[in-house]
C-alpha cells in the first residue's frame, strides 16, 4: 500500500518560513520523481516544485529564489523549504510521486498523491 504523508504546514506571517516534508512508503522511493503542488481556494492545482529521480529540480516562476525542493532517498522523504512567504502562497500543498515505465512496449504511469497540508500566510 502506497502512502505519502505530508507534514510541516501551518500559519505564518508574510516574510516567514516553513519547511514541508513528505514521507513515502510502499514505493521504491529512489525510482520516483517527486513534486510539490498546491491548490488555493477556487483555483486549479499547480506544480510548485519538482525533483527528478536523478536530483534535477524545477520550480514555478512564482516561487523561484524563495522555495527549495530536496530529497533524502535514505529517509524516503522529500522536502520543500519555503522562505519569504507571501499571502499568495496560501494553499493546500500536496506531495506527488510519479514514475513512468515501459512494460511490453506500453507506458505505465504510477502516480500517487498525499492528503495535503494547509499553508496559510497572513498578518
Amino acid at each position: 500500500q502506497v502512502q505519502l504523508v505530508e507534514s510541516g504546514g501551518g500559519s505564518v506571517q508574510p516574510g516567514g518560513s516553513l519547511r514541508l516534508a513528505c514521507v513515502a512508503s510502499g514505493v521504491t522511493f529512489s525510482d520516483y520523481a517527486m513534486g510539490w503542488h498546491r491548490q488555493a481556494l477556487g483555483k486549479r492545482r499547480e506544480l510548485v516544485a519538482g525533483i527528478s529521480a536523478g536530483g534535477y529540480t524545477n520550480y514555478a516562476d512564482s516561487v523561484k529564489g524563495r522555495f527549495t525542493i530536496s530529497r533524502d532517498n535514505d529517509k524516503n522523504t522529500v522536502y520543500l523549504q519555503m522562505n519569504s512567504l507571501k499571502p499568495e502562497d496560501t494553499a493546500v500543498y500536496y506531495c506527488n510521486a510519479l514514475r513512468v515505465t515501459v512494460v511490453s512496449g506500453e507506458r505505465v504511469r504510477d502516480d500517487y498523491w498525499g492528503q495535503g497540508t494547509q499553508v496559510t500566510v497572513s498578518s
